[in-house]
């Protein structure tokens, strides 16, 4: 969190304990949830856009972290994991689901696309949460 702060300062009042234990909460059910659903009757297909569309989130997220220790030339949370295992796993599973034809190029794109567009959607909303607590402080309300 105080890294996070210090990197970009902009959305400080964006970042909480809770709201980082929340959102990696999330993260986790989701990949649970694409396990389960490939084990279970619904479509292998649908686990495997599924799982392309996270790894993509997370290769983003990876590269995010790496540009990041680029710019600060400090380390950063999250680069050794998003540099060694989500980009290499992302590329790999990118290959393989194309390669045996569990899924066609059209929806590995569409997968990508939605997937890394997760850093777009989450700057705004830092953004967006940032402003809102500048304004709540300004007019004395409590910021959750």
């Amino acid at each position: 969190m105080k890294w996070y702060s210090a990197y970009k300062p902009e959305i400080k009042k964006s970042i909480s304990k809770r709201f980082l234990f929340f959102i990696n909460l999330g993260l986790l059910i989701l990949c649970y949830d694409i396990g389960a659903i490939r084990e279970s009757t619904i479509s292998n297909s649908i686990s495997v856009i599924l799982w392309l569309g996270v790894m993509a989130l997370l290769a983003a997220n990876g590269i995010w972290h790496l540009k990041a220790v680029w710019e600060t030339k400090t380390y950063s949370p999250g680069v050794v994991t998003g540099t060694v295992i989500y980009i290499p796993l992302a590329v790999y599973g990118y290959i393989y689901f194309l390669q045996t034809g569990q899924v066609s190029i059209w929806l590995a794109i569409a997968a990508f696309v939605v997937g890394a567009s997760y850093q777009l959607w989450s700057n705004l909303f830092h953004r967006f949460r940032a402003g809102s607590a500048k304004s709540k402080e300004k007019t004395n309300l409590p910021i959750s």
